[in-house]
């Protein structure tokens, strides 16, 4: 790993077993540390030197990681804070995604989870600067009401989607995709620009509500048993009630889609088990576009598959799934748009 110059980690913990192996750990993997038993000698760290990312523990005596979130973010803003806990409750997740932790790590730590989490952290970093470059040039381009929208959806999308995406192991070229997908199925289907604007951002966040579900089992490599596949489910409604209640269009399209991009036409589906057009549409868009980029990567469990063999088994079915899973006139849209589909996957890859 080549950690560049952004490679200052500070590291807090009250345990001293934990500060020392994660010191060793990241030492090992070129970064340079430096280690604090407190909140308050880790904000006067802060001032002193040039730190790069910020790997704190949640409950510590004295000031706490989400109260040492809140100092760093008043010194620096787009500082990366990464949180560990012991616990996975899902209210410290939001208290902290509400004050802009970056992601969570759970004890036991994995290490190679923890230097995979810090690996994304500092891309991240960098797409945002990109980004803060580009939102200034938009902003010399764009009409005021384009410039409203970005900042009340994009700025809030971008985070929610920075969770749904390290808490998890799909990427963001999968939720770049997504997007992309269910962008050009709505203009198929002739939907007004309004809701082809909010579908593309909002599919984005279909799976904000794994943040919710416990890393033995979002991160399990092989398939879940009966009652974990039923904890994992849960994420549909835990990804609606975290979006749920705001004014903003995107948002609430988002907590639709959050809630029923796993609803299938022929009433098999979760959370809800609707059927046909009661399913909202933009749940119909999402779940074709989920599973096709889902069957054409590789997962713990699957091989990666061809576009030819991806299109097969949606379209015709391989015992698993169905065509009767998905809406027809969203299938039809899909056929026309298979070409497109598989430029889309091939063109935006991590």
């Amino acid at each position: 790993m080549n950690s560049g110059d952004a490679n200052n980690i500070l590291v807090v913990d009250d345990d001293p077993y934990v500060l020392e192996s994660l010191s060793s750990l990241l030492q090992e993997y070129g970064y340079n540390v430096i280690a604090c038993k407190s909140g308050e000698d880790a904000v006067l760290q802060l001032v002193k030197c040039k730190i790069n990312l910020v790997l704190t523990d949640i409950k510590m005596p004295g000031m706490s990681g989400i109260d040492l979130l809140a100092k760093i973010h008043d010194i620096n803003p787009k500082m990366p804070v990464i949180l560990m806990t012991g616990y996975a409750e899902l209210d410290i997740a939001i208290n902290a995604i509400k004050k802009g932790a970056f992601d969570f790590v759970t004890k036991p730590y994995n290490p190679d989870y923890i230097l995979h989490t810090i690996d994304k952290a500092r891309k991240y970093t960098d797409l945002l600067e990109l980004e803060e470059d580009y939102k200034h040039r938009l902003e010399e381009t764009v009409r005021k009401q384009t410039q409203q929208i970005f900042y009340l959806s994009r700025e809030v999308i971008k985070r929610l989607t920075a969770v749904a995406e390290f808490r998890d192991t799909c990427t963001g070229a999968h939720i770049s995709r997504m997007g992309l997908y269910a962008n050009k199925i709505a203009e198929s289907l002739n939907m007004s620009i309004e809701f082809i604007d909010a579908i593309t951002y909002a599919s984005s966040l279909h799976d904000i509500g794994k943040i919710g579900i416990p890393d033995s089992i979002l991160l399990k490599p092989g398939a879940f048993t009966p009652e974990e596949f039923e904890t994992m489910k849960a994420h549909t409604t835990i990804g609606h009630n975290i979006l749920a209640g705001s004014t903003h269009p995107v948002l609430q399209m988002a907590a639709s889609v959050a809630l029923n991009h796993h609803e299938r036409w022929d009433g098999t589906g979760y959370p809800r088990k609707l059927k046909g057009e009661d399913i909202p549409v933009e749940g119909r868009i999402v779940i074709i576009c989920d599973q096709y980029d889902a069957l054409m990567g590789k997962r713990p469990y699957k091989p990666a598959l061809s576009h030819e063999e991806v299109f097969q088994i949606i379209t015709k079915g391989d015992g698993r799934t169905l065509p009767g899973h998905f809406d027809p006139e969203v299938m039809n849209a899909f056929n026309k748009l298979s070409p497109v589909f598989k430029e889309i996957y091939e063109s935006y890859q991590d």
